[in-house]
């Protein structure tokens, strides 16, 4: 995928691009909560799903009735004009997530945006013969420790973010990245940002609440967003410092000229996308 600006953008899935926690949704929209919270403190979380993925199939539940499930899981209706901007704008956007990959998926394309991103870091969900989902962990925990002792043994989301910068980094491309989520696992990625990148954690959720207790660890600039319109605004706010020189900034900023592009908005939700001239199509 072409990144006509250099810009990286790095999304969770869980309580970022959906509302909810995907794991979560399925296991009490299904009615199996009471196994669920009796088997969590036995196991690490990527197993538990696992586990619950069998019980699921052992009880008759099929691949369909939990891609069913996924279909109506709830999202900020300004979650998907935000990625379809960004992507127009010339950003390159990617998922980094501890979910699996058949529930990502089902959700992206339900909800037409997959095309946008380029590649989904996550679990792999995948169906075997007897149509029962088989969730692996990203990293094999059961042959080697990924070393990280802040993260889940099966995902390290700051290593999955060294290889991103490190792949940039190979071809010569000066990379700007932009990272947003809302748990624990996302703190990890927001120590190894630097200080030209920006982290957007969600508000009062675990990654800014670990943040927040030594904001001088973390050395890209923080914004913080609480629900799909603030991150809408944000993280077009961000990708226009990126992209325009500061000649256009204060050409845009002055009362003369101001372009309204890539972002159609309710009256009830006003802003002004501002963007330089020779991205008007």
């Amino acid at each position: 995928m072409a990144n006509k600006n250099n810009i990286v953008i790095v999304f969770d899935f869980d309580k970022t691009i959906i509302d909810v926690d995907s794991d979560n949704w399925v296991v009490d929209e299904l009615g199996f909560t009471d196994l669920f919270d009796q088997l969590l403190p036995t196991m690490p979380f990527n197993s538990l799903m696992a586990r619950m993925m069998k019980e699921l199939h052992d009880h008759g539940k099929t691949i369909e009735e939990i891609k069913q499930v996924l279909r109506r899981i709830p999202i900020h209706p300004r979650v998907i004009p935000a990625i379809k901007s960004a992507h127009a704008l010339g950003c390159e956007l990617r998922i980094v997530s501890d979910a699996n990959t058949l529930f990502i998926e089902t959700v992206l394309e339900h909800l037409g945006i997959r095309e946008y991103f380029s590649e989904i870091n996550t679990n792999p969900g995948l169906v075997d013969e007897q149509g029962r989902l088989i969730v692996s962990p990203y990293h094999d925990f059961t042959k080697s420790s990924h070393g990280c002792s802040r993260c889940p043994p099966n995902m390290c989301k700051g290593l999955i973010i060294e290889r991103i910068q490190a792949s940039f980094t190979k071809e010569g491309n000066k990379m700007k990245m932009i990272y947003l989520g809302d748990g624990a696992g996302d703190y990890c990625p927001s120590l190894r940002l630097k200080a030209e990148d920006y982290m957007m954690p969600r508000k009062n959720f675990p990654a800014w609440d670990l943040i927040s207790q030594n904001p001088t660890l973390v050395k890209a600039t923080v914004r913080d967003w609480t629900d799909g319109e603030a991150m809408e605004r944000i993280l077009m706010g961000i990708i226009n410092e990126i992209i325009l020189s500061p000649e256009e900034e204060k050409m845009l900023s002055s009362d003369h000229c101001k372009i309204s592009v890539g972002i159609v908005h309710e009256p009830l939700v006003p802003l002004a996308l501002q963007v330089p001239l020779s991205l008007v199509k």
